[in-house]
């Protein structure tokens, strides 16, 4: 059987990781990696890959940037002869960037069948454009991977046949709980003190350039209490010098280069607390117990602020710095992650997807009762 996975964006390669190398132990599976080229810089894609240890793509639709809609396009303009080719028995996408929705809209066209790994997740929010290729993609898909319950729900909700949708928790977390012990041989900054470590990429946010000025503002008044790293996303690095807010930092706000995912992983375990907008941020920070504050009026992940260390802040410059400063004088809890967040995603993914080709799960193969 042949299993064809798209990966595009920066979290796909997080998402992958652990399901391919599932799948890779099952027999009879032959795997072909496709990766979109949306992210091509060599900190966003590359360097990724070296460290998850994913084999190179097999195919490099080298799509680039461009308008979603462009995007999108390309992506499935170039993907269409890839299926016609090969004729995978399933193609897997992850998470909820164009890749993603491109991908699945060839395939339902060609009666090809789609597996979406991270399904369910809703914002409610559909001026986001993540949201609505969250709706597509799982309209159009066979087989619903969800990280938690609420998404069950949510599709449910929206009419899924029940034989779809399939629990298995989070692959991000099978990544962390992996790679973790690696990432302890990338040692915290140097001057040992507490720091808060900041990511901002979304478009509502770092397209406003007014706001952006003022949150760069509020992170330097934040830095008296504790210093402020800020890996930047190359987005977000553009807006900053459009905005006149500088590109290698503000007092004592230290703006640096996107961080390969062993470093920013050593970053977000030692941190007194993370302040983003990205959703893996907010699932990360969870399960490690960091205190997180996510600058949207509202997640897609509701389960890491009922069950984890998030808190939702908005874009209220005042607000933030108040829950910043309340953060770092709080004593943390410790938290149990969600269920299933146990680093063996992946493993019920590919039971799934081998039964549903046909084939014998790895503990069906054993004479085990999965």
């Amino acid at each position: 059987m042949l299993i064809l996975h798209v990966v595009g964006a920066r979290p796909n390669f997080m998402k992958v990781a652990p399901v391919y190398q599932a799948l890779s132990r099952r027999s009879g599976v032959e795997q072909l990696l496709v990766h979109t080229g949306q992210h091509y810089d060599f900190n966003m894609s590359d360097v990724f890959f070296q460290q998850l240890s994913i084999p190179a793509p097999d195919i490099n639709l080298e799509v680039g940037s461009g308008s979603h809609a462009q995007q999108t396009a390309q992506i499935m303009s170039r993907f269409e002869p890839v299926v016609l080719e090969r004729k995978p028995d399933l193609v897997l996408v992850y998470g909820d960037v164009n890749s993603t929705v491109a991908a699945a809209l060839v395939c339902s066209k060609l009666l090809t069948k789609v597996g979406h790994v991270e399904a369910g997740l809703r914002s409610f929010d559909r001026t986001m454009p993540e949201e609505i290729n969250r709706l597509l993609t799982d309209q159009l898909s066979d087989l619903l991977f969800t990280p938690s319950a609420d998404g069950n729900q949510n599709l449910r909700r929206e009419g899924i046949k029940e034989e779809k949708i399939h629990l298995v928790g989070n692959v991000m977390i099978d990544t962390l709980v992996r790679m973790l012990p690696a990432a302890a041989a990338f040692a915290p900054p140097s001057s040992g003190k507490r720091y808060i470590l900041v990511t901002l990429h979304r478009p509502s946010n770092v397209d406003d350039l007014p706001w952006l000025r003022s949150m760069i503002g509020a992170l330097d008044e934040i830095s008296r209490e504790a210093e402020v790293i800020f890996p930047i996303h190359p987005r977000t690095r553009q807006r900053l010098a459009e905005a006149g807010a500088g590109s290698s930092g503000h007092g004592r706000v230290q703006l640096r280069d996107p961080a390969p995912y062993l470093e920013f992983l050593a970053l977000e375990a030692h941190a007194a607390l993370a302040i983003t907008d990205s959703g893996g941020v907010q699932e990360e920070t969870t399960y490690l117990g960091i205190p997180c504050l996510t600058v949207r009026e509202n997640t897609e992940r509701p389960v890491t602020a009922s069950m984890g260390t998030n808190r939702l802040v908005g874009r209220d410059i005042n607000r933030i710095k108040a829950a910043a400063m309340e953060a770092l004088d709080k004593s943390r809890k410790p938290l149990a992650p969600p269920p299933l967040w146990d680093g063996r995603a992946a493993e019920r993914i590919a039971d799934v997807v081998v039964r549903y080709l046909g084939g014998a799960t790895k503990s069906e193969s054993a004479g085990q009762t999965p």
